[in-house]
C-alpha cells in the first residue's frame, strides 16, 4: 500500500478529513518549507502539495503566482524541489509529499529521469494540472514504475465521461476544483460542491480532495461531508506573506491548528 493510500485508509478509520496545505517551495525564502513542513505535520497537516514554482501558473491566482516568482528569484528549480523531498524525508517528516506544478519543467528533466529522482528522494506523486488524461499516459507510466502516483483534476464543468476518461487514469486520489476559475482565497464554497463530488464518487473509489478557495475550518468542516480530504493554498501563503521571518513556522502551524479546529 502506497503511502497515500495508507494515509487515507488511517484517516478513515478516524472519520477524519485529510488536511493538505499547499506550500510553494522557495518562498517566502529559498530554505522556508524546511522548516514549514515539519511544523504543520506536527500541527496536524496530513499530506502536503509542494508547489514547483513556474513562469507561468495557468491554474493559479494572484497569491500563488506572486510566490512562483519570488521561489524563481530564490533560484528554485525542479532539481531543487526534488532535493528539499529528499531533505525532508532525511529531517524525519512521514506525511505523503507531492510535488506539484506544470509539465514543461517535468517533460525537459525527462519524465523517467523525474520520476526516478522523486521516488529516490521519498516523494509520493505528481500534481500537474496542465496534462489532460489523453496526454498523461507516459508520465503515468513512468510514475507508475517507480511507484508514484498521478494525481488528475475534475472540475464542475466536467462532463460525465471525461470524469470517466480522467479517473481511469488517476492514482492516488482525485483533486477535485471546488470552483471554476483560478485559486484563491473564497468566504464561501460553492452551493453545488455536494452535487458534484457525488457525480465523481459514482465514478471511483479513489479518495477525493477539494482544492480551491478553502480557508477556513467551516470551509475544511463542510468539505468534509462529501470528500476525503481539503487543500489549502492560497489563504495559508497569504498568511504566512504577513508573518514576521522568525514567525512563519510557528504563525503558519497556529493556522493549521486553526483549520483543524484545535
Amino acid at each position: 500500500m502506497s503511502r497515500i493510500a495508507a494515509t487515507f485508509a488511517r484517516l478513515q478509520a478516524a472519520q477524519r478529513t485529510a488536511l493538505m496545505p499547499y506550500l510553494m517551495i522557495g518562498f517566502p525564502h529559498r530554505t522556508s518549507v524546511l522548516d514549514l513542513v515539519p511544523a504543520l505535520e506536527a500541527a496536524g497537516a496530513d499530506l502536503f502539495e509542494l508547489g514547483m514554482p513556474f513562469s507561468d501558473p495557468l491554474a493559479d491566482g494572484a497569491t500563488i503566482q506572486r510566490a512562483a516568482q519570488i521561489a524563481l528569484q530564490n533560484g528554485v528549480r525542479l532539481p531543487d524541489c526534488i532535493e528539499t523531498v529528499a531533505t525532508l524525508r532525511a529531517r524525519g517528516v512521514q506525511a505523503p509529499l507531492l510535488l506539484m506544478g506544470y509539465y514543461n519543467p517535468v517533460l525537459r528533466y525527462g519524465l523517467e529521469r523525474a520520476c526516478t529522482a522523486l521516488a529516490s528522494a521519498g516523494g509520493d506523486g505528481w500534481i500537474i494540472p496542465d496534462v489532460p488524461p489523453e496526454e498523461a499516459g507516459a508520465l503515468a507510466a513512468a510514475a507508475q514504475a517507480q511507484g508514484l502516483d498521478l494525481i488528475m483534476f475534475v472540475a464542475p464543468t466536467t462532463p460525465d465521461e471525461r470524469i470517466k476518461q480522467v479517473v481511469g487514469t488517476a492514482s492516488g486520489f482525485i483533486y477535485c476544483v471546488s470552483i471554476t476559475g483560478v485559486t484563491g482565497k473564497r468566504d464561501q464554497l460553492w452551493e453545488g460542491l455536494g452535487g458534484f463530488l457525488a457525480r465523481v464518487r459514482s465514478r471511483t473509489t479513489l479518495p477525493l480532495v477539494v482544492g480551491f478557495g478553502i480557508s477556513t475550518a467551516a470551509h475544511v468542516a463542510e468539505v468534509g461531508q462529501h470528500a476525503n480530504g481539503a487543500i489549502v493554498g492560497s489563504a495559508l501563503l497569504n498568511h504566512i506573506e504577513q508573518l514576521p521571518p522568525d514567525q512563519i513556522a510557528e504563525g503558519a502551524a497556529a493556522y493549521i491548528r486553526q483549520l483543524r479546529g484545535l
